[in-house]
């Protein structure tokens, strides 16, 4: 545990950068404090339509180690493992695994500007997230089984989502770390870039977001979300309640008003 807030937050417009705030642990996510402060960030970014896009990144080297290997050394001394394995699942469930149900009920689009190592917990936190960017010190590795372990944390249904099943099976049942070259060849990120360019890289995708009216963004986020489970004719019935809703925006009228009269739209929110 530290005395520092457990992150940082800063609003540029209707951009918000989300920092893990622990560089000397390099950034775990397993602490109930870190897990507390992710979930009421996104949830209160995820109310605010002022907020149309929000970037996680880590402080210092890493962007998250994932689990805190010190703090669960010992058992039942402040980690996720307790000596009782009826409470190691309920640290578990009301602890970590509150992450990956927070982030999937999000609307509002979330980049992973991913700044170094994304470990275990860590590279499934990036998962987590809608669009990752990596920088040239980035790593991957989703390692539970090189410390004994599983992917408590939601990893098994994250990962193949993301890479498919075969390539999360390599890595999950490897443990072994990728380089962000290999990351992108294999669609983990969507881009790599160097260190110094990272920040500038992940908000230049964020302005493009941004610049969209802000309820067809969360709700185009919903249902690509939706669509990772439901069938096609579920997420076409979804598809067209939510399209109901879009035609009724001022956004949507003014985008073709702005197309009619070969003008740049200026979208309000509405």
């Amino acid at each position: 545990m530290t005395d520092a807030s457990p992150l940082l937050q800063e609003r540029d417009g209707a951009v918000l950068t989300v920092t893990l705030n622990w560089p000397e642990k390099r950034n775990p996510v397993s602490d109930p404090a870190m897990v507390d402060a992710l979930c009421a960030a996104m949830e209160a970014a995820d109310r605010d339509l002022g907020v149309h896009v929000v970037i996680l990144t880590g402080a210092g080297k890493a962007f998250s180690s994932g689990g805190d290997l010190k703090a669960m050394q010992v058992p039942d001394t402040g980690g996720l493992r307790s000596a009782r394995p009826a409470e190691t699942r309920r640290n578990y469930r009301y602890g970590i695994q509150r992450l990956p149900m927070m982030f999937q009920s999000l609307e509002v689009p979330v980049i992973a500007a991913v700044n170094g190592p994304a470990i275990g917990a860590g590279c499934d936190l990036a998962c987590m997230c809608d669009i990752r960017i990596a920088s040239e010190s980035a790593r991957f590795a989703s390692s539970f089984v090189k410390l004994g372990i599983v992917p408590g944390d939601g990893g098994a249904w994250l990962l193949q989502r993301v890479v498919g099943f075969a390539k999360a099976s390599e890595l999950a049942l490897t443990g072994r770390m990728i380089e962000p070259e290999e990351a992108l060849a294999i669609g983990l990120v969507s881009q790599v870039v160097p260190d110094g360019d990272l920040m500038s890289a992940a908000r230049a995708v964020a302005d493009m977001v941004a610049a969209n009216p802000a309820y067809a963004t969360r709700m185009t986020k919903r249902l690509l979300r939706e669509a990772q489970d439901a069938s096609l004719a579920n997420i076409l019935e979804i598809s067209a309640g939510m399209q109901a809703l879009a035609h009724a925006t001022a956004d949507n009228q003014e985008a073709i008003d702005a197309f009619v009269e070969r003008r740049e739209p200026v979208f309000r929110g509405e």
